[in-house]
């Protein structure tokens, strides 16, 4: 049935493409059409509304808005390239651009990209973007990783609060949760860790102790190697739920919502989770709930993290990708992109609309979110090909048996880099 579903949501995007191109031949304006991932009604209402304001600015190239979806946007783009019908402008995150980048289906930007959008944008932010030499997405929206915490608990059992500027290390954090744990009480944890995908969350808070796994060789070839930096989270993370019994077991197959209501309920004092989870803290927390958010732990390199943000793709069959960037360049001005970030919850990347006041007020912890914006770096595994199915074969599966306790470090280590140089060895073969 899923698969139905998925074939027939691409089945009706490719119909809207083609209707589209029909329309716009017929009565000479150019028409785009832009897929948008926004689902979120404050998202979406910004992106809609940014697609009415220059709809109504610019009579002669029209924007039709095709409503996208996170869950089966990969496969959906793979059908349309396929078929020739892809969006002009494409919605996506980074780490899902390397097939199609190197498989010739996104526009090199390049020889595109006003001088605005790409000096507003920092370096390690086009990184994400760039795969050999081309620049194959503007990334816009970036979530860093975060605790959100009970402030009441906090206060009450008298543990030191982090900042951005004093945050804590991750032995002072497993620390702080053995005592939140003695002054909660029976039958409830200082954390809960829902690691439903723990790929992510390893490897991108990995980098904070200075962790990478995947390294380049000078060949450019990609191999898997585990250093002591790479242990430092994914440990720390195994000795609360195994040893210290400050995490528990029962939310390492959840997703973040999951753990809201025990959250709210004061089972679990912090939950470390993504930007953007604020929203539905916000919306859903009971009435008197106090929370707060605090910067991720920091190891032997600061508070750095990794990060795969939302990106704007060209498709490469476009017609019109001159007319496409013009709209990307619009859609994308500082204040635009406040509207967007603060639709999603999330943090621009260009630097203007960080600077934004709003996006550093204390409230909902907007600055503690921008105060980490330039500790944010390119994922580990973000121009690794081969990295899906290393990721869903290989280090999904160990890192949950790792974390619940049936398996022990040294065979994490082994299936990670044994098991996963196998798989990348064959998307490498010259």
């Amino acid at each position: 049935m899923r698969r139905l579903l998925t074939a027939a949501a691409a089945l009706a995007l490719l119909l809207t493409g083609c209707t589209a191109g029909d329309e716009g031949a017929e009565d000479g304006v150019v028409r785009l059409r832009f897929q948008s991932l926004a689902w979120q009604k404050e998202s979406v209402d910004a992106n809609r509304q940014l697609v009415d304001e220059w709809n109504a600015a610019h009579p002669d190239v029209q924007i039709d808005y095709v409503q996208g979806s996170w869950d089966s946007v990969h496969d959906q783009l793979l059908t349309s390239f396929e078929g020739g019908e892809a969006p002009d402008i494409i919605h996506d995150a980074s780490d899902d651009l390397a097939d199609f980048a190197y498989g010739g289906h996104l526009a090199d930007l390049r020889s595109l990209l006003p001088e605005r959008l790409r000096t507003d944008i920092p370096a390690r932010s086009w990184e994400t973007t760039t795969f050999g030499d081309g620049i194959y997405g503007v990334p816009f929206l970036q979530e860093p990783r975060v605790i959100t915490a009970n402030r009441k608990l906090l206060e009450s059992s008298g543990v030191r609060v982090p900042t951005p500027e004093r945050p804590w290390s991750w032995t002072e954090f497993r620390q702080i949760a053995r005592d939140l744990t003695r002054h909660m009480g029976a039958g409830r944890y200082a954390v809960a860790w829902p690691l439903k995908e723990p790929v992510s969350v390893s490897l991108n808070l990995g980098l904070s102790a200075g962790g990478r796994l995947f390294h380049r060789e000078a060949d450019g070839r990609v191999t898997v190697r585990s250093t002591e930096a790479d242990t430092v989270v994914p440990g720390t993370v195994h000795d609360q739920v195994v040893t210290d019994r400050t995490a528990p077991r029962t939310t390492l197959g959840s997703g973040g919502s999951d753990t809201l209501p025990g959250f709210f309920a004061g089972k679990y004092a912090m939950v470390p989770l993504g930007f953007a989870y604020r929203q539905q803290i916000a919306q859903q927390a009971p009435e008197g709930f106090e929370w707060t958010v605090l910067p991720a732990p920091a190891g032997s390199a600061g508070l750095t993290q990794g990060v795969s943000p939302q990106t704007l793709s060209i498709a490469e069959d476009s017609p019109y990708k001159k007319e496409a960037m013009e709209f990307l360049d619009f859609f994308l001005r500082p204040a635009n992109m406040v509207r967007l970030a603060r639709g999603d919850w999330m943090l621009p990347t260009g630097t203007a609309a960080l600077a934004d006041p709003s996006l550093r007020t204390a409230e909902a912890g907007w600055a503690t979110g921008a105060a980490l914006a330039a500790h944010l770096r390119p994922a580990p595994a973000q121009s690794v090909r081969g990295y899906p199915e290393w990721k869903d074969k290989v280090a999904t599966p160990a890192f949950q048996e790792y974390y619940s306790g049936a398996i022990d470090a040294a065979e994490l280590r082994g299936r990670l880099v044994e098991d996963g140089n196998r798989v990348l060895a064959r998307y490498q073969r010259k």
